[in-house]
């Protein structure tokens, strides 16, 4: 008799075998969950990593140490990893330099030129998120200039000028930096003016023109901030010059020495029509540059020196000075005879007593006075202003950042 056999059957397809395949990947799923073994951090240990804030760090410029840094070198201390807290530049009196706070705390600047041959000493604490405080600190040492070099702008706040006025700067030495310095000077106008600065024969005068005559009723600033600034071989910028003027009325001399008179155009139209006397045509020493003259100077009473042709402090009237070669017009009573027909004075324009009177009271510093027909030509010989003597191309290529 064959017995089937019931008990429990650990064959392929079973249920037992299922049961325990099933117990199996509990276990698996037990330990994968645990992590054990695993060689990462439990979240407990996580937390207390993201606690831990790194300490704020301190940058300053120029570095701790530095020796012989511009009075207008830009001076900064900054943060990361924090936000600045207390700070302060203090000179050697203890008195603090004034600066200003970036929004997000994480830097300050210092906004004012600092002083030559000085120590400072920055002061103060940057903190981070924590709380926690670094402090900042150090000190750096200003440039010991060989010497400090002046200058001076001719023209004068609140003032008003012709059309041809330039702008000079005339220095009290020799500039081997002009690029430097030119980097330090601006000019702003309103309306908008195209002009550039030049550099003439000399080394102590730098020359700022518009492409063409100024556009009436111009206002002008310039800023010449030279304080701090290298003018090369050790000499430095003594103090910063400012002035803001503005431009007159257009008026225009335009005086031929061949037809012999001095006319005036005022906003474009002629108003005076002058006879005039120029200088001796035959003599090179007595003859009246043509050129574009600038008005220089305004003098009801002028004494005239010229040794060389016997006459020293020589007295006239209603002198305007248009060159610094001795070329002025003024009153000439005694040459009227030729006014208007020769050329008889030694340079200069003469005028009768009226009407050198009524252009000297029309006259403004920088107008232009246009004079052709002559021999001679107005040049770097002359002085200033013969600055409307380039063309445009030869003014711009005279700037130093133009090379």
């Amino acid at each position: 008799m064959t017995h089937q056999h019931r008990g429990p059957w650990f064959g392929r397809g079973g249920r037992t075998g299922g049961l325990l395949a099933l117990v199996l990947a509990f276990l698996l799923a037990l330990t994968a969950c645990s992590g054990e073994g695993s060689g990462g951090e439990s979240p407990q240990q996580q937390g207390e990593a993201d606690d831990q804030s790194a300490p704020a760090k301190v940058v300053a410029q120029p570095a701790d140490g530095a020796q012989g840094v511009g009075p207008r070198d830009p001076v900064k201390v900054s943060v990361t990893d924090g936000t600045i807290e207390t700070v302060a530049l203090k000179n050697p009196e203890g008195k603090e330099v004034a600066g200003e706070l970036a929004g997000d705390k994480r830097s300050w600047s210092v906004t004012e030129p600092l002083g030559y041959d000085k120590t400072y000493t920055w002061s103060g604490t940057a903190v981070n998120s924590e709380g926690e405080t670094t402090p900042i600190a150090g000190s750096f040492t200003t440039v010991s200039p060989s010497a400090t070099m002046g200058g001076r702008l001719n023209v004068g706040d609140g003032k008003t000028y012709g059309i041809a006025m330039p702008i000079t700067l005339t220095f009290d030495s020799p500039v081997t930096d002009k690029a430097a310095v030119e980097r330090a000077l601006s000019v702003e106008t309103t309306p908008k003016t195209e002009g550039s600065w030049a550099w003439l024969e000399s080394d102590t005068s730098v020359h700022w023109r518009p492409k063409e005559y100024w556009q009436p009723g111009t206002q002008v600033a310039v800023k010449a901030l030279i304080y701090g600034v290298s003018m090369g071989d050790g000499a430095y910028g003594e103090a910063d010059l400012t002035s803001n003027f503005t431009i007159g009325r257009s008026q225009v001399v335009k005086a031929n020495t061949q037809t012999h008179r001095m006319q005036v155009y005022r906003d474009g139209q002629l108003v005076s029509d002058y006879p005039a006397s120029f200088g001796l045509d035959s003599d090179p020493g007595r003859v009246t540059h043509s050129g574009t003259h600038v008005v220089m100077s305004k003098h009801s009473t002028y004494f005239m020196n010229n040794p060389g042709y016997g006459y020293e402090d020589f007295e006239v009237s209603w002198a305007v000075r248009i060159s610094n070669n001795g070329e002025f017009t003024h009153a000439a009573p005694w040459s009227v005879g030729d006014q208007g027909s020769n050329n008889v004075s030694h340079g200069c324009i003469n005028l009768s007593d009226a009407n050198a009177k009524e252009y000297f009271d029309s006259a403004l510093i920088g107008d232009p006075v246009e004079i052709e027909g002559s021999t001679q030509q107005l040049g770097p010989e002359d002085g200033d202003y013969h600055d409307w003597t380039y063309s445009w191309e030869e003014w711009t290529s005279m700037s130093a950042l133009n090379g």
